[in-house]
């Protein structure tokens, strides 16, 4: 939530938004004035009037900041490389409310890289995740988010991201560093 380190922003754009937890999607207009709470994995979580919002990370620019740079892979990059990568953009993707990403979090269970069947030489990556609570109402833009930073890959031309509730998931499911930063030891 807002506190006095968050960072104050002025929407210099009418900007796409997510409203946070609800998962709504909103317009906010040019002029709004709030507080920027969260900026991890290229989107950020703005306080603005009383609610929290998602501003993707294509929308930077409307709160005065830079977009992420595209994603570089070698030329001739094997699948090992490609799921390097894959990691790495999983680990970009963040719950709006929890300053954690969803692999720390524990909430990738598998992420596979395969050739995409229609298309030779570009590939497909399967995810299966889950969420903290079932009826979380940015489960969606959780998966979106997903889908759309693996897509950011070069070569990755397609995703299937299954949202699963087996096995049910617990706190211990977390990384170390994760329960270490939320204090669950």
């Amino acid at each position: 939530m807002y506190s006095r380190s968050s960072e104050p922003v002025r929407f210099e754009r009418d900007c796409p938004a997510i409203l946070v937890p609800q998962g709504d999607e909103v317009e906010l207009p040019a002029g709004s004035v709030g507080y920027i709470t969260q900026g991890l994995g290229g989107s950020f979580t703005v306080f603005v009037d009383g609610n929290l919002f998602r501003i993707a990370g294509q929308d930077a620019d409307a709160i005065g900041k830079e977009p992420t740079p595209p994603l570089v892979l070698p030329e001739g990059a094997n699948d090992d490389a490609v799921e390097e990568l894959v990691w790495h953009q999983l680990r970009t993707c963040f719950d709006p409310e929890i300053p954690i990403n969803v692999v720390d979090l524990g909430l990738i269970y598998e992420a596979k890289v395969l050739p995409h069947p229609e298309q030779p030489g570009q590939r497909l990556v399967e995810v299966r995740m889950t969420l903290t609570a079932p009826g979380c109402g940015m489960g969606e833009v959780l998966v979106s988010d997903v889908s759309d930073k693996l897509k950011l890959i070069p070569t990755v031309v397609d995703t299937d991201v299954e949202l699963v509730f087996e096995p049910p998931w617990t706190q211990h499911m977390m990384s170390e560093a994760a329960r270490l930063e939320v204090g669950m030891f």
